[in-house]
């Protein structure tokens, strides 16, 4: 993968985006005219307060749910102009995500759970590729273990893994460190910005962590669903 867009364009871009939800006296706005443009190869932090928007923001980057206005294009697509089959291809070509929870599938081992976006990419040599990417992040002798065999810091390891394999040209990362104690944070977190840097892959991740939010080349700040 890894195709960036030609004439050094953007490889995300936000526009006008708002996003509000009805409910049943008025609607509710959680984000307000967003705009955002991330380079490729860039690493960008979203940080604010909790119920500020910033997961929802990344959301709609990701292509997760669409705006209620404006535009969003990922690596060329306007997500908002796809129906969620298209949309869902486009993720699968181009995203990969890392969640606070992890997201393992309980009844898989790491490397089954490492395997499955290749597999469902029909992509080639699945299982040693997926062997390579666990040995990169240290879990090389525990590719048979499932996830309630693993501590925190392990099956996030695991999620960075399963996130990498596919070369993605753009990671979404939700309060990647949020789950740790900060020891295993820390390696969590090096682990993320060098497998970022050997990629070349575009890095937007959210969280509360300043430290992590500092060692992204920009920060960004979301207050009541405005972007500073």
């Amino acid at each position: 993968m890894n195709s960036m867009p030609q004439n050094g364009n953007p490889v995300l871009k936000a526009t006008n985006v708002v996003k509000s939800v009805s409910m049943p006296d008025q609607d509710l706005t959680i984000l307000s005219g967003i705009n955002l443009d991330v380079a490729p190869a860039e690493s960008l932090a979203i940080v604010g307060e909790s119920g500020s928007g910033k997961s929802t923001l990344l959301g709609l980057l990701a292509g997760l749910d669409v705006p209620s206005s404006g535009s969003i294009h990922l690596m060329g697509s306007q997500l908002d102009a796809l129906t969620e089959d298209e949309r869902a291809g486009v993720r699968a070509a181009h995203v990969g995500f890392v969640f606070q929870s992890f997201q393992l599938l309980p009844n898989l081992t790491a490397l089954e759970n490492v395997m499955l976006p290749l597999e469902i990419a029909d992509g080639n040599n699945v299982q040693e590729r997926a062997k390579e990417m666990l040995a990169k992040v240290g879990l090389g002798k525990r590719l048979h273990h499932y996830p309630n065999q693993l501590s925190g810091g392990e099956q996030q390891r695991v999620a960075l893994a399963r996130a990498f394999v596919t070369e993605p040209d753009i990671l979404f990362a939700d309060e990647p460190t949020g789950n740790l104690d900060t020891h295993t944070g820390e390696a969590i977190a090096n682990q993320l910005f060098e497998l970022n840097q050997s990629h070349d892959t575009t890095l937007i991740l959210v969280t509360h962590d300043m430290t992590l939010a500092q060692r992204c080349q920009r920060t960004v700040t979301m207050n009541a669903g405005l972007l500073s």
